[in-house]
């Protein structure tokens, strides 16, 4: 576990958990967000499904070394620097990278997106038992873009919230826990992309902006606009903390931050789930649930699951 909350040490604030599948994914999509609840006050922990040891270095302006590089330790140091300045906290479920293989080749053997999705289930399960999250935030059906760890991190977070306040669940995984609300997370979607495609041409651009990678083709149902716009320059310190994987002269920054936050200042969500009255749209993923939530589940000292301590 990394952060600076002893584990064990009662929590009486609101909790948001963020299932993400790869390091950099939490500084992509929804930072901002959770950079902005952490600096109100909400324990905010990011779940980190694997370790990203089959990337590369994507990053042309990254010094290339002579020897073969430990993509592993590379992106675990990166991770900490990324969390260090959202202001979270962050664990990984421990399953390897399963690399983004071509048309017809097999997906590695020891990879999550093969791993049995019972007992990656079991493993979540008892992360939110201990975290006891009120919001859970991770990928919809085509996990953002169709990434086999993005699309294996959605199913496997859906089934842990639908199955951790249930005790014949995952008896080994610790006292059952409610999580009250499940969103999914859009780091760029078609409509914001027009609106700052338009906002460029508008202001004389020559260069209109182009999706970012892998960007939906369809529109996603947006429930939830977080207003995070002044927590935008914590994401983009965070996103180049990911050095071995962002460019800083590459798409993610081709729209200056400051017509960012003018033209699209809310990062945006589905409600894909919720155990309280909601009235949508909302501006907040706590919205209806953190008094309750807090008067109505005692939160013992308890210690980290011990086979994801660390």
């Amino acid at each position: 576990m990394s952060g600076d909350t002893l584990p064990g040490a009662p929590r009486r604030r609101p909790r948001l958990m963020a299932v993400h599948a790869h390091p950099d994914d939490e500084s992509s999509k929804g930072a901002a967000t959770m950079a902005k609840y952490a600096a109100e006050g909400a324990d905010v922990l990011v779940v980190t499904c694997t370790g990203g040891e089959r990337g590369s270095l994507l990053n042309p302006r990254f010094p290339r070394p002579r020897g073969r590089v430990d993509m592993g330790a590379l992106r675990a140091a990166e991770m900490e620097r990324a969390r260090r300045i959202l202001g979270v906290r962050q664990c990984w479920l421990g399953y390897r990278d399963s690399g983004l293989p071509g048309e017809g080749e097999p997906l590695p053997a020891d990879c999550f997106a093969r791993a049995d999705p019972a007992a990656a289930t079991a493993r979540l399960v008892a992360l939110m038992r201990w975290f006891r999250p009120h919001v859970v935030t991770t990928y919809d059906e085509d996990g953002g873009y169709p990434h086999p760890d993005h699309v294996m991190a959605h199913r496997v977070t859906v089934a842990a919230f639908a199955s951790a306040a249930d005790g014949s669940a995952h008896p080994l995984a610790g006292p059952p826990w409610q999580p009250l609300k499940l969103y999914y997370n859009h780091g760029s979607h078609p409509a914001r992309s027009a609106a700052l495609h338009r906002a460029l041409r508008e202001r004389g651009s020559d260069a209109p902006y182009a999706p970012l990678p892998n960007e939906p083709v369809r529109q996603p149902e947006i429930t939830t606009r977080v207003p995070c716009a002044g927590y935008f320059p914590v994401r983009d310190r965070a996103l180049l903390a990911h050095a071995s994987q962002v460019d800083p002269d590459g798409v993610w920054f081709a729209v200056p931050t400051a017509l960012q936050q003018e033209v699209w200042p809310t990062e945006d969500y589905t409600l894909a789930r919720s155990l309280v009255p909601v009235r949508l749209p909302e501006s907040d993923l706590f919205a209806g649930i953190e008094v309750a939530a807090r008067a109505a589940h005692p939160e013992p000292s308890r210690p980290v699951p011990a086979p994801l301590a660390g």
